[in-house]
């Protein structure tokens, strides 16, 4: 007798620079998504059904991930017991090894679980680098880590202040990117936290007579549109930079168009990550007797 699949969360982190992007592509293609090889990793699992992972947040090519989530149905073998987590874990990463993507945590869940629209909120942090006058100051173990915007510092108390216009329920039409879903998605987000603060960079208290200062901009929501992060920051830094005042965040906003987004103003994929996915913690308990 063929036993029912077990369903499982996995948490997982990766580089982003690599990929095009977190979701499957097809495998002709010379850069491929994260999706990909989580895949291929789990067919080594030999499950009696192919597995599919339904990723719970999209992230573009270059976008990097400290913790993104997805579930998963693994269907084994007559006699063969359920994983559990931990080697559900340790299997995955074996044969992930080559790729800078680790599997974090897995939970078994309920069937009726959904990584995407179980999530209660997800959480983008963007990594900002001042005090760069060229490309080339930028230190080398923070390529495709962070962004250092033309012209060195920005003033953060106007950006900060330009911020608090994006918090709330809003319209964000001028935020967001258009494509092939946009007509079906509604602009309508409701932003429950922006930050604005210092950070530090990979063994920045070696070079801190350079002068160089690292900055987050920290987003949460339970979903965001089409490089809407990206969008938000790029505006948020024309603020720091004087090309924008704190007040056209506001009238950006009321004009619901994504055609009047400043020109060439959204910030690059290479210092934005994914910092985590929200659920429920009941969602996560336990509750589900292990198949052994």
């Amino acid at each position: 007798m063929v036993s029912p699949p077990t369903r499982y969360l996995v948490f997982f982190q990766y580089f982003g620079t690599k990929y095009s992007g977190v979701m499957e592509t097809l495998n002709d293609q010379s850069i491929v998504g994260v999706q990909n090889y989580l895949q291929k990793a789990a067919q080594n699992l030999k499950p009696i059904v192919p597995i599919k992972f339904y990723i719970s947040s999209r992230t573009d090519t270059g976008v990097h991930a400290l913790c993104n989530s997805a579930h998963l149905d693994i269907q084994r073998a007559p006699g063969k017991p359920a994983f559990n987590e931990k080697q559900l874990v340790y299997s995955l990463n074996y044969h992930l090894r080559p790729e800078p993507i680790r599997i974090l945590n897995a939970y078994r869940v309920a069937n009726s679980f959904h990584a995407r629209f179980s999530a209660l909120s997800r959480t983008y942090v963007y990594r900002l680098l001042m005090g760069c006058t060229h490309h080339s100051e930028i230190p080398v173990f923070e390529r495709d880590l962070c962004w250092a915007p033309v012209g060195g510092h920005l003033n953060v108390p106007a950006m900060q202040d330009a911020a608090q216009f994006l918090l709330g329920t809003h319209d964000f039409s001028t935020f967001r990117s258009l494509n092939s879903e946009t007509p079906f998605q509604s602009p309508i987000r409701t932003i429950l936290q922006v930050d604005i603060r210092p950070s530090s960079g990979f063994l920045s208290h070696h070079y801190e007579h350079r002068g160089l200062e690292f900055w987050e901009l920290k987003f949460r929501s339970r979903s965001f549109l089409y490089r809407q992060v990206r969008r938000m920051v790029g505006a948020l830094v024309a603020v720091g930079q004087g090309k924008l005042a704190p007040h056209h965040i506001k009238e950006l906003l009321e004009i619901k168009d994504s055609r009047a987004f400043p020109p060439n103003a959204m910030a690059p994929p290479s210092g934005l990550f994914l910092k985590s996915v929200e659920y429920n913690e009941a969602d996560l308990d336990a509750t589900v007797a292990p198949g052994e």
